[in-house]
């Protein structure tokens, strides 16, 4: 049963505000995107510039998604007791100073420490960064009536392509032409821009007053197994999207000879086609309220085209168009639902609990990002790609049940 608190439109200030509070939320979290998804895609140079093995740059990268898991739980907890604002603002300015270490320490040829200082630098910009995705989903829900949260988070959501795609963009280019000295230097540029506009526009909601009331009143959401349930399963089902991210390119190159034009022309399709469906699936749900059975609908979905991918690579098809093809199919399908998953996770915790369960979900998210990123590679090692794809279908199989049986379907708002 949602709270009345959390079905009514926020009324002073004026409605249209909402946007802008949506508008800083995006920024928020592409600028936190640029260094999460964008730091990766400089590795050739990263690697070359410190004089890496592939083992220390996986680990140092890897340190990255582990400060964001490791963060999140704690930041969504204090953005309940806080308020999104002050949070917000603590963690992106936190995450500035952990660029500026990284100038100051880490630049490559400062020392033997440097990889020391590389290593701490990045798991702290994960561990302060990551307060960006609780703060921002809360203010989304605190703002929008209920009608409108599928798509707002949805909106919100696509952030995270639209931030690593500028990032995978920009940096390579800047790493091998400037210095890595310029690429924090251009990160923390995008920060900041996000404290200016949450200075501006980031209040409070209309709700938080009422919010605030019903705490205590309020059902711990990390005592709630349903929630646990979502937000493990919102996790799992990140496996199948950051393994085809990360090793999809390398897939199509190995398995069908592809050039870095296809390559880059699917994963590039792969993003723009997660962005449209992210919106347009949040649109729908609201719409329909049926968030659930979308949610277990997409599940079941990934599981077959992770499938279908197995099959053709157990096969030993080398048709670059066509594993071009079900590569874009497969990672457009398990990239379309997070808005509609973060929106029915904040809902079932409630009005006063949004930024502790979103804090769980994202933890969940990211700790399966850094597991992942482990077992592809050894996966690949074992038994090749159609174990990985394989395995990838038999998560999104079993994340299935975890999401919470439909309610009777009745439209929302």
């Amino acid at each position: 049963m949602q709270s009345a608190a959390m079905s009514d439109r926020p009324a002073a200030p004026p409605a249209r505000h909402r946007w802008k509070v949506l508008a800083a939320g995006v920024a928020a979290n592409a600028s936190f995107s640029a260094i999460f998804s964008g730091i990766p895609v400089t590795s050739v140079v990263l690697r070359a510039d410190y004089r890496l093995g592939n083992a220390e740059l996986g680990l140092a990268l890897g340190l990255l998604s582990l400060g964001v898991a490791l963060g999140e739980l704690p930041w969504g907890v204090l953005t309940d007791k806080l308020g999104d604002r002050k949070v917000l603002l603590a963690g992106l300015l936190g995450t500035v100073a952990a660029l500026w270490l990284l100038i100051v320490k880490a630049l490559p040829g400062q020392g033997g420490a440097t990889y020391s200082w590389l290593c701490a630098g990045l798991m702290l910009a994960g561990l302060l960064g990551g307060s960006v995705n609780g703060a921002s989903g809360r203010a989304v829900m605190g703002w929008f009536a209920d009608g409108e949260r599928g798509l707002a988070m949805s909106i919100r959501q696509t952030a995270v392509p639209l931030g690593g795609g500028i990032g995978a963009l920009l940096l390579p280019s800047l790493a091998a032409h400037a210095g890595f000295g310029a690429v924090y230097a251009a990160l923390m540029a995008g920060c900041l821009a996000s404290v200016g506009l949450t200075l501006l526009w980031l209040r409070e909601p209309p709700i938080a007053q009422a919010s605030a009331q019903a705490a205590s009143a309020a059902p711990a959401a990390l005592r709630r197994a349903v929630v646990w349930r979502l937000a493990l399963a919102t996790g799992l089902l990140c496996a199948p999207q950051v393994a085809l991210i990360s090793f999809g390119g390398i897939f199509l190159n190995e398995a069908g000879h592809a050039g870095l034009l296809l390559i880059s022309a699917a994963l590039t399709a792969v993003q723009v086609g997660a962005a449209v469906c992210r919106i347009a699936s949040g649109r729908w749900t609201d719409r329909r309220g049926n968030r659930r059975s979308y949610l277990r609908g997409c599940a079941l979905l990934s599981a077959a085209l992770f499938a279908l991918l197995a099959a053709l690579a157990i096969g030993g098809v080398q048709e670059a168009g066509v594993l071009a093809a079900a590569l874009v199919a497969a990672g457009v399908a398990v990239s379309a639902w997070h808005g509609v998953a973060y929106t029915e996770l904040a809902v079932m915790a409630g009005p006063a609990q949004v930024g502790t369960a979103l804090g769980l979900g994202n933890s969940c998210v990211f700790g399966v990002f850094f597991l992942t990123a482990q077992a592809a590679p050894a996966l690949l090692q074992w038994r090749g790609w159609g174990a990985v794809w394989l395995a990838m279908a038999l998560v999104a199989l079993a994340v299935r049940p975890l999401f919470p049986a439909p309610a009777p379907a009745r439209p929302a708002g």
